[in-house]
């Protein structure tokens, strides 16, 4: 029997994770990285995903704010290695994984589920039904 893919991530995935979060955090809050694209812009760091033998991590990245996530992650993935050069001293690990990011796009997500489920459409689905109001009859009034 093969191993799953969606096996949950071990402490030790959840911790380094949250490690290499707290460093590029720092790291783009002192605003270390020169890019012109992330001139003015501040990074918040959602999630970083280590892989199972933490040699790669994924970390999922929004301006702080909101607006265009995607118009960083070009930046980001240009500033990776340097960005892993500075990881590396911030958290000691035997090796640092290779960084990889990507929009997160939770926020989004959560906000559209958000508006969707306070449509009017929705909302009215949603009201307790009152046979009354309606002109029906109770569970056990049969007319007396």
């Amino acid at each position: 029997m093969g191993k799953g893919r969606s096996r949950a991530p071990s402490q030790r995935q959840l911790r380094v994770g949250e490690e290499i979060r707290h460093a590029l955090a720092w790291i783009l809050e002192r605003g270390e990285v020169r890019d012109p694209a992330l001139q003015g812009v501040t990074v918040t760091v959602t999630e970083v995903r280590a892989s199972p033998d933490l040699k790669n991590a994924t970390a999922y990245v929004v301006p702080l704010g909101g607006g265009d996530a995607a118009a960083l992650v070009p930046a980001l993935t240009r500033a990776a290695p340097y960005l892993r050069h500075l990881v590396a001293e911030k958290v000691r690990l035997r090796y640092t994984p290779t960084l990889h990011f990507e929009a997160d796009e939770s926020f989004d997500n959560a906000d559209r589920i958000s508006t969707l489920l306070h449509s009017p459409a929705v909302a009215r689905d949603l009201e307790p039904h009152d046979p009354e109001a309606a002109g029906g009859e109770e569970p056990g009034d049969h007319g007396a």
